[in-house]
């Protein structure tokens, strides 16, 4: 028999997808985020639709970095905090109550669209929806351990998190059907706010499935109460930094390699975007651009699927650190080739492979953060984790907007990217062979 992280026992499974999706309580966690994250697809296609692709509206990059400014930046403020509370609060009801508060947003986001509210009031509705959005992930990928083997982990990153990403790029493709066959304006906008809402509500009904205490944290007898938490959340906080640095080397590298990864994806979604609305399409065909940049989301999902089938084998063959290396590596080619004829096609074809390689160094990198980090310090790595994404995503979006013309056809701009990939890969290469990841060592709390 096999001990879980939490402490139960079972008889052990090969690592592969049948084996555990036999385990009910992998399931259920699979169900919550699949249904989270879909609804985080069509709310953010509803975001787009109102902010980018609106037909009276002439939107450019710095209108795309100032949405992400208003929905990520103020989470990466509290992020953090909110980790602490992660390693107290039991992550099972963070999942639960933070999905019921979401459907509640939404249904005030989308009355606020048809009262056609001033945009400040819009903005905050979404941040609280957006800043939940993280929380809930951080929470997802601190409790995976707990519902799996050790030696399963690396296929449960390959198929949770990419099937939460393919959930979302289905939402958002379901988003876009459902904004074509209506007309545009607030209360096609409205209805897939409405939509998204119902859906968090279904989320939250699914996480209440699961016993209050299966996703830890386990209960330590020294650890302050829950009262006493917030006045020592800074202290908490240096301590998982702490631990991060001083005995998770592996974690750290694989969490700045990520990062670099993230600052690229987010350069290149700017790109996408002004180039569907402004390049591929007429600027005044509002609806155009957005089935094209639907096109570009269905392809990328559809990576995002093939690197959960192939990142299991991948890491057996090269490693961790060999696998995350060669993902980090191959933008270095495909982006200058397909990207630079700023044609349709070759664009499409890009996207496909930024979803496999993009998804498939996060899942290497989840898995070594999760078998580096001790299990009472898993939700605050997790939500540094998750502020470090959002930053980079944030700065991408702040520098392209500098230097993106608002047709996104820049040479400079993507062999810039592909620098960066290219500086990012050694870095990480040359770090992994000094503190090389090793699999299966997952740490109890």
């Amino acid at each position: 028999m096999a001990i879980t992280a939490n402490g139960s026992t079972r008889a052990p499974n090969r690592a592969t997808l049948t084996g555990l999706l036999r385990q009910r309580d992998f399931r259920r966690l699979l169900t919550a985020r699949v249904l989270s994250q879909l609804s985080d697809g069509v709310f953010q296609v509803s975001l787009a639709a109102y902010v980018v692709f609106s037909p009276e509206k002439q939107s450019s990059p710095a209108d795309i970095a100032s949405v992400l400014a208003v929905t990520l930046l103020p989470f990466s403020v509290i992020g953090p905090f909110a980790g602490v509370l992660l390693d107290r609060w039991r992550r099972r009801q963070v999942l639960y109550l933070g999905n019921l508060a979401r459907f509640g947003l939404g249904l005030v986001t989308g009355g606020l669209l048809l009262a056609r509210a001033p945009d400040w009031l819009f903005f905050t509705a979404a941040l609280l929806v957006t800043a939940l959005n993280r929380f809930i992930l951080a929470g997802l990928s601190a409790a995976l351990p707990r519902v799996v083997d050790s030696k399963q982990l690396v296929t449960a990153n390959a198929l949770s998190p990419t099937l939460g990403t393919v959930a979302a790029a289905i939402g958002g493709g379901l988003g876009f059907v459902l904004h074509q066959l209506m007309p545009p304006g607030a209360r096609a906008d409205a209805a897939l706010v409405t939509l998204a809402a119902l859906l968090y509500l279904s989320a939250a009904l699914a996480a209440r499935r699961m016993a209050p205490d299966l996703l830890g944290p386990d209960r330590h007898p020294g650890r302050p109460a829950l009262r006493q938490a917030l006045g020592q959340a800074a202290r908490d906080l240096g301590a998982g930094v702490r631990h991060l640095v001083r005995d998770c080397r592996p974690a750290v590298h694989a969490m700045a390699a990520v990062t670099a990864a993230r600052f690229c994806y987010g350069v290149l979604i700017v790109v996408v975007v002004m180039l569907a609305r402004y390049t591929f399409n007429d600027p005044a065909d509002s609806s155009g651009g957005l089935a094209t940049l639907g096109q570009a989301v269905g392809l990328s999902a559809l990576g995002f699927f093939l690197a959960a089938l192939i990142s299991p084998w991948c890491t057996r063959r090269l490693g961790l650190a060999g696998w995350m290396t060669a993902c980090l590596t191959a933008p270095v080619v495909f982006v200058p080739a397909l990207g630079l004829p700023f044609s349709l096609v070759p664009g499409l074809a890009a996207a496909l492979l930024l979803g496999v390689v993009t998804q498939g160094t996060k899942i290497c990198a989840d898995t070594v953060v999760q078998e580096s980090v001790e299990d009472e310090f898993r939700g605050r790595v997790f939500a540094i984790y998750d502020v470090l994404f959002n930053a980079a995503f944030v700065a991408a979006a702040a520098v392209t907007a500098l230097v993106l013309p608002l047709s996104g056809r820049s040479a400079t701009v993507l062999l810039g990217v592909a620098l960066v990939y290219g500086a990012a890969a050694l870095l990480y290469a040359r770090a992994a062979r000094r503190s090389p990841p090793e699999a299966g060592q997952v740490r109890p709390g």
